[in-house]
């Protein structure tokens, strides 16, 4: 049983009557005790009854569960949010398997497609493109006085929605959400008469460059030790502002690095299923997107760190698509997009392969020709990977690595059941959105580990953050990575899931840090005087916890 406050955690709060009732930072609802409501102003206006939060997360769920489709228990809980961060945050981690697929991916992505028609309370910064003489001024109206760990902006541009960081043990109160508003090029918003952004096109170029450096300086201005978390920023866009500022500020793209970093992760439990090493895959990549290209260049990364090849070498390990088909010379510079030149095919290597009128190479032909061990969907095109090239891998590979990794599920370029079956049981799979265990064809169960970046990037932001590192490296990105393979439980059992279980999320994420904070530590980088030794104390120490705590009314407290 939860006490209704940890005895542990006191509180000076500076909140009465109904302004403490409406802070989802302190509001407890029920949970107030009697002695809180006195002091608070709040004995006329709360029932009777005492709960604990363990009574009002059974409460929450009875309410949740009365609501059939996705949405409406999104919405459920997004309201749920609004009143109370430490609920919401207890009923999350009590169910978590069960609640991250409704608010995150798929659910939240429906969620912000009909966001200009729902009523919502807004939270967050707005900052949109008329309106930036004010930046400064509407940015401190939010910020000032707060300690900001967290910056998570986003200009929409490919948006998805991310996972709640609370559940990753980072205070909500110290983070800050930030919409970048530029404008759309979505039709159907822009004839919206409901659309609630700047109904514009979107603008692009210098302008918005202008724009989005007006904002990452006031980040470093006003809260140099944050950590700035890129989100859904489109391909032409993410990894190119990556690379701006990633040498001056504590930086993360979640669709670059994230993605990348929990493939890497998830490969390396199956080279350690297969007794090989990274060095040893050969890999194509279906769909050259930001997440696509970030995949990869995690992958080739992880290779030069951790098997020693030189860059040049680890880049002809992969085979990247798009819609022009397989990414080679004469392909022409009008359809090889900016930062994709490193892993462009020669010509020569291709001469006497079936192209198309265009001669554009499919995927079929790659994998005949490559033979890959390693074969990866970011393409968003369902069903891409037909019987006949999942057969013909097998063919080049006795234990076919395949992760069909696009969003939502229904896009997914293979379903686990079909892989397998056309495997033979020879499979080893992750997908990006959640499925059910799949049968072998000896009976048993294999589970298929769900490639979610909230295994990681909670973890690596949070290890960021207390390190108080200036930049967020590739090695603390491959130490994190590192630790999250290591606990696969695959490497135990072959048949078992190649991540942790998604409902271990809080722990993995626990490790992830600790191995970053270590990394940063032995670069040297770290702004704290800690011992690799004291780490795991020091990360446990730090970690938020939903738990009410105990209230003290303080005319000066916190607010």
């Amino acid at each position: 049983m939860t006490n209704i406050a940890d005895a542990k955690l006191v509180h000076r709060v500076a909140l009465r009557g109904e302004a403490v009732l409406t802070s989802p930072r302190w509001n407890k609802g029920t949970a107030f005790t009697l002695d809180e409501r006195k002091a608070f102003g709040l004995t006329g206006r709360l029932p009777f009854r005492v709960n604990t939060l363990d009574e009002q997360c059974d409460r929450a769920y009875d309410q949740l569960e009365a609501r059939p489709e996705p949405l409406r228990k999104n919405t459920f809980l997004q309201s749920l949010k609004d009143q109370n961060w430490v609920l919401y945050f207890a009923l999350i981690s009590r169910h978590l398997r069960e609640l991250i697929p409704i608010i995150y991916t798929p659910t939240e992505a429906e969620a912000i497609s009909n966001y200009s028609h729902l009523f919502r309370r807004s939270e967050g910064l707005y900052l949109t493109f008329p309106t930036q003489d004010s930046m400064e001024e509407d940015f401190l109206e939010q910020t000032r006085g707060r300690q900001i760990d967290l910056v998570v902006c986003s200009d929409a541009e490919q948006i998805l929605g991310i996972g709640d960081q609370g559940v990753g043990a980072i205070d909500p109160a110290r983070t800050l959400s930030v919409t970048l508003d530029v404008g759309t090029d979505n039709d159907d918003l822009l004839d919206d008469r409901l659309y609630v952004g700047w109904p514009h096109k979107r603008i692009r170029g210098e302008e918005y460059d202008r724009f989005v450096d007006r904002f990452v300086q006031l980040v470093r201005k006003h809260h140099p030790h944050s950590l700035l978390h890129f989100e859904d920023f489109g391909v032409t866009n993410a990894k190119r502002l990556l690379d701006k500022y990633r040498d001056k500020h504590a930086v993360f793209n979640d669709d670059v690095q994230g993605t990348g970093a929990v493939t890497l992760a998830c490969i390396m439990s199956a080279v350690g299923v297969t007794k090989s090493k990274l060095a040893d895959q050969r890999f194509v990549i279906f769909g050259a997107g930001s997440a696509g290209l970030g995949i990869t260049r995690q992958l080739r990364d992880g290779i030069v760190t951790i098997d020693g090849l030189d860059q040049e070498e680890a880049n002809k390990k992969f085979y990247l698509l798009d819609r022009f088909g397989l990414i080679k010379e004469s392909l022409g510079a009008e359809k090889i997009r900016e930062g994709i030149q490193e892993f462009v095919r020669p010509d020569t290597e291709w001469e006497g392969v079936s192209a198309n009128d265009n001669g554009e190479i499919g995927l079929l032909e790659v994998v005949r020709k490559v033979k890959p061990t390693v074969l990866i969907g970011c393409s968003t095109r369902a069903g891409a990977f037909t019987e006949e090239i999942i057969k013909e891998m097998v063919k080049g590979t006795e234990r076919p690595i395949i992760l069909p990794l696009s969003n939502p599920s229904k896009l997914h370029e293979v379903t686990p059941e079909n892989a397998m079956k056309w495997t033979e049981g020879k499979a080893l799979l992750a997908t990006g959105s959640p499925f059910p265990p799949c049968k072998l064809p000896n009976g048993k169960e294999y589970v298929v580990a769900e490639c979610n970046n909230a295994l990681i990037y909670p973890g690596l932001g949070l290890g960021a953050m207390l390190s108080k590192a200036r930049t967020l490296t590739d090695t603390m990105i491959i130490a994190g990575t590192r630790r999250l393979a290591s606990l696969a439980p695959a490497l135990q059992n072959p048949d078992d899931a190649l991540l942790p279980d998604f409902e271990d999320a809080p722990g993995v994420n626990y490790e992830v840090a600790v191995a970053v904070v270590e990394q940063d530590i032995e670069e040297g980088s770290a702004d704290v005087d800690w011992k690799k030794e004291e780490v795991r104390g020091k990360v446990k120490e730090a970690q938020w916890r939903p738990l009410y705590g105990t209230y003290v009314y303080d005319p000066n407290g916190e607010t």
